[in-house]
């Protein structure tokens, strides 16, 4: 117990920068994929649509290497992207060598490489959940590779990647604790960061629990220690990440109670970059390094054999 503690100090204390700039490169040259289209969405979708009508994107477009907004990101000399320095797997700290680290932190990098034809150029900027959009929206960053679920509300207001990860809501409960389905957690407490669509499904699917909200994981890992809360509820790929510091008291129940599929966020006018995106993507499902950073970094602890989710395009400006 003490070892998380210290865990979670280290990284409550740590600051995001991670930025390295330089000048000349050669973007690297990105394949044109081959879109599996759908029926064209056009802006607007109302918050009612359907999840798979959510994860329609830009199709990639090998002229997208040229717009505006890559050109503005070469410009400044490196990609600034909002990421998580506390979801262990996804976006970590690394308290030895103090890099922020994980599944989400390798899509960054690689989507940064496509840019620039070589690796670094990168600012990493530390956000909570409730961050995410308002950033975006004012275009503060670049990207948002958070754990983000897509959906049409949050469509409203940003422009979404393909899906690149698909995650589900689980329960974290205390080993012994009784809990082991959504049923069980009538007047029980249930944690899950503010601003996320965590919170909203507890309140959805246990309206008899009590919600309780932190301000990130580690502040909902912080109460879960002390007693202020029953269960941590969010993606399963952050809970596996908070299990895993504690494996001997800490149990992931088997039921996924939703589907979250994850889209890297995009400001909604930057189009160009949301395309190039998806070619970066698509690189990575032919040459292999999507599998080798699922292979590396959830895995192990998801127990469960991982596939790049397949794309949705057809949505236009």
């Amino acid at each position: 117990m003490n070892s998380i503690r210290r865990t979670v100090g280290l990284l409550l204390a740590s600051v995001a920068v991670l930025a390295v700039a330089s000048c000349g490169y050669d973007p690297t040259p990105l394949p044109q994929a081959e879109p599996a289209v759908v029926d064209e969405v056009v802006p607007g979708t109302p918050p009612t649509c359907d999840p798979t009508t959510a994860t329609v994107s830009y199709a990639p477009d090998a002229t997208a290497d040229q717009g505006a907004s890559l050109q503005r990101i070469r410009d400044r000399g490196y990609l600034i992207a909002g990421v998580a320095a506390d979801n262990y797997l996804l976006g970590s700290r690394n308290p030895f060598s103090g890099q922020i680290e994980g599944f989400d932190i390798d899509m960054v990098n690689a989507i940064a490489e496509g840019i620039f034809g070589e690796t670094g150029h990168v600012q990493l900027r530390v956000i909570t959940a409730a961050d995410r959009i308002p950033l975006l929206v004012a275009d503060e960053i670049d990207i948002v590779a958070r754990n983000m679920t897509i959906n049409c509300t949050r469509w409203q207001q940003i422009a979404f990647s393909a899906e690149y990860f698909h995650s589900g809501q689980k329960l974290l409960v205390r080993k012994g604790s009784g809990i082991k389905r959504i049923e069980d957690m009538v007047g029980k407490r249930a944690c899950a960061p503010a601003g996320t669509t965590s919170i909203e499904n507890i309140q959805r699917l246990a309206p008899d629990a009590i919600a309780v909200t932190a301000v990130n994981d580690t502040g909902c890992l912080i109460k879960f220690q002390n007693g202020e809360t029953d269960a941590i509820t969010t993606d399963d790929t952050v809970l596996a990440g908070l299990a895993a510091q504690d494996p001997y008291a800490l149990v992931l129940t088997k039921e996924r109670l939703t589907d979250e599929p994850y889209g890297i966020g995009v400001n909604a006018d930057r189009v160009d970059l949301v395309r190039f995106i998806n070619t970066v993507f698509e690189r990575m499902r032919a040459d292999g390094s999507w599998q080798a950073s699922y292979d590396r970094w959830l895995e192990p602890s998801l127990q469960a054999a991982g596939n790049q989710p397949t794309p949705l395009y057809g949505r236009r400006p």
